[in-house]
């Protein structure tokens, strides 16, 4: 019978180690983890953050700007405004972004983007809105019989690539319609807003932002409930 004859059997040297030597400590799993992320189906992060960054439009208000992420409302997202009741600037809080969106995409192309208001409570006052810079003749109102048909409209509106932003008035809604305009407004790049009553303020929402605004004594409160990437908290909005 034959025997080996004294020392240590040697042991194989790995992929990348040079021969004649024992490997180094972490060689075999440099080599290894080289090999996985070699693999085309693995997914990285630098992936994504390759990803153009989505703009913003700013608000016109220093103060809420800066608790933005980006420094302003997010475009290609669904942003839920709570109110304790309407009337309370809801409207204004975003007409400076609107106007000066217009006024960017006509410096590009001929016509201005479709702004659509889908069952406001209250009809436009179309002075005013020609005041702060909006085109009239590029704003739409649709007044649909029943909430289905109101979200239906929003979807399209959303998804549609044509539209800049998306006003939506509604009672209340589930969970899963919410998800239907959050991800329309994704695909068409349009700002979806959706007003909501305030009771909805403990439910749950997929969308990147949620307000609140509320009657106080002297003037509107506005509390950021949820901002993805940023702060929640109030905000005293002053003076655009």
């Amino acid at each position: 019978m034959l025997r080996e004859c004294g020392g240590r059997k040697p042991k194989p040297t790995p992929l990348g180690a040079p021969e004649g030597r024992e490997p180094r400590m972490g060689e075999r799993q440099i080599s290894s983890l080289g090999s996985i992320l070699a693999d085309g189906r693995v997914w990285k992060l630098k992936d994504a953050s390759a990803a153009p960054a989505r703009p913003v439009w700013s608000t016109g208000y220093g103060s809420l700007d800066a608790r933005l992420p980006g420094g302003g409302w997010p475009t290609a997202s669904l942003i839920e405004v709570l109110l304790d009741d309407t009337g309370l600037g809801e409207v204004q809080l975003f007409l400076p972004a609107l106007a000066e969106c217009q006024r960017r995409m006509e410096q590009g192309r001929t016509d201005a983007p479709w702004l659509v208001w889908i069952a406001p409570p209250h009809e436009p006052y179309a002075p005013a809105l020609a005041q702060q810079g909006i085109e009239l003749d590029r704003l739409l109102v649709v007044r649909p019989d029943s909430a289905t048909e109101a979200l239906w409209a929003a979807e399209q509106a959303l998804g549609s690539g044509v539209c800049a932003a998306v006003f939506l008035w509604l009672k209340g809604t589930d969970d899963r319609w919410l998800r239907r305009l959050k991800l329309a407004a994704e695909a068409g790049g349009a700002l979806g807003v959706l007003f909501r009553p305030e009771r909805h303020r403990f439910e749950s929402s997929p969308a990147s932002l949620r307000l609140l605004m509320t009657q106080g004594e002297h003037a509107t409160h506005l509390d950021l409930l949820k901002v993805q990437g940023g702060r929640p908290g109030p905000v005293d909005l002053g003076d655009p």
